[in-house]
């Protein structure tokens, strides 16, 4: 009788590896994003050098007594695509690697249940269920890493502290409680070792705000800033970054296509809750293709339009200026388009041509027009432009819509034709 074995430890590092961030921020990042998929509003984390073990425990929902078990099927997940900013529990799966066990104990209702895992060999990671310890009292989920480097950086309060600021800034700065509160009705809390991280701002002498709005909705679909200094600012700080429901998902100025002469003086965060189901299946990156590509290129098209416009009001970037093509050339120019629009089909990349191009975007077929038919980037006055009376907009054209004069709206992708920008 044959059997199929895998090679766990292989598929663990592979997993590993998918993520840019050293291996310890991925493992915490990724057990807090699936803390506050769950519903929670606090976060302890405890780290314990002497013992070599770090525990986070939430105040979540809990797992029944299935889904605890199902937890330890490596490529197993009860989550679907779109939902949520945790990928399948990838955080405690990784942890294998480093700890010589995971303990998870878990409440919700009537039920409380614990269990233990670790990877006993290469192609092992034998669990089993174990009486619970007392780590969750009333309802939530709490994880104890026994590490096996007592030297490792999970260890290390500073090092917990720095991570959850730098990926869950938004859940920190009040700029955004009011975008989140819909998500977070009761705010997040992260408390390390018994002291709670204090609410953080970004301090700079220029300060302007940022808002995109869907058309006639007074409520923003996102909201943000752009501060400017006068030092250098550390490479990790440069640039916009881009977060849905309080996670961090891009940083710098790659991903906007923006690159301005004093950009590392510039640095800047945005909000939108509206692009968590743009989100990759491993939640570390926005997909570009399909319906809920569309979605995620027309709020890039607006980020960029306010971003471009503040940068020029700054002066530190000039204002694009749009010529008129001669008469002779705009026929020319149409066939182009039709032709690497058709070309989208069958090579998607071949779409940032026409992205690129002002109003490119609407021919391509990336999803039919939806709710951010008429989006606006919004430039709220802030600091540095206090004389101005009113706000100034701009409407972004997503893809998917398809230009007057009676031409046939193409279709649109299938929804797995996912990839990642």
């Amino acid at each position: 009788m044959g059997e199929t074995r895998v090679d766990l430890l292989h598929l663990l590092e592979d997993l590993r590896d998918a993520y840019p961030g050293a291996l310890e921020e991925t493992i915490l990042t990724e057990i807090v994003a699936n803390s506050l998929d769950s519903g929670a509003s606090r976060i302890v984390m405890e780290a314990n050098p002497s013992e070599g073990t770090l525990m986070v425990k939430d105040n979540g929902s809990g797992m029944q007594r299935k889904d605890l078990s199902r937890y330890h099927d490596i490529a197993s997940s009860t989550k679907r695509r779109g939902q949520g900013i945790g990928f399948a529990g990838v955080g405690i799966k990784l942890g294998l690697l480093v700890c010589k066990e995971v303990l998870t104990e878990t409440k919700r209702g009537q039920t409380h249940v614990s269990t233990t895992w670790h990877l006993s060999s290469r192609h092992r990671a034998p669990w089993k269920w174990v009486p619970p310890i007392g780590m969750v009292i009333q309802q939530g989920t709490a994880v104890r890493l026994h590490l096996h480097n007592v030297l490792s950086p999970l260890l290390d309060q500073g090092f917990i502290g720095a991570a959850i600021s730098r990926h869950f800034q938004p859940l920190l700065d009040p700029t955004f409680s009011t975008i989140l509160n819909a998500h977070y009705p009761h705010g997040v809390i992260f408390e390390i070792n018994g002291v709670e991280l204090p609410p953080q701002c970004f301090e700079a002498p220029v300060h302007a705000p940022l808002e995109i709005r869907l058309a006639r909705k007074r409520k923003p679909s996102a909201v943000g800033y752009l501060v400017r200094t006068e030092n250098h600012l550390p490479d990790d700080l440069q640039g916009l970054g881009i977060s849905t429901y309080g996670k961090v998902i891009k940083s710098g100025w790659d991903w906007l296509g923006i690159t301005p002469p004093a950009g590392e003086h510039i640095s800047g965060l945005i909000e939108v809750p509206g692009l968590a189901a743009s989100l990759t299946l491993n939640k570390g990156d926005f997909i570009r293709v399909g319906a809920r590509g569309a979605t995620y290129l027309a709020y890039r098209k607006a980020i960029q339009e306010a971003v471009q416009r503040q940068l020029a009001e700054w002066g530190v970037l000039e204002s694009p200026v749009e010529e008129t093509p001669p008469r002779q050339i705009r026929p020319l120019e149409r066939d182009l388009e039709r032709v690497l629009e058709d070309l989208s089909d069958l090579f998607p990349l071949l779409g940032s041509l026409v992205e690129h191009r002002k109003g490119g975007q609407k021919r391509l077929p990336l999803g039919t027009p939806g709710p951010y038919e008429d989006m606006r980037a919004v430039m709220v006055p802030g600091e540095a432009s206090q004389d101005q009376k009113t706000e100034e907009e701009l409407v972004v054209q997503p893809p998917g819509d398809e230009p007057p004069g009676g031409e046939t709206q193409r279709g649109h992708r299938e929804p797995g034709e996912d990839a990642s920008v």
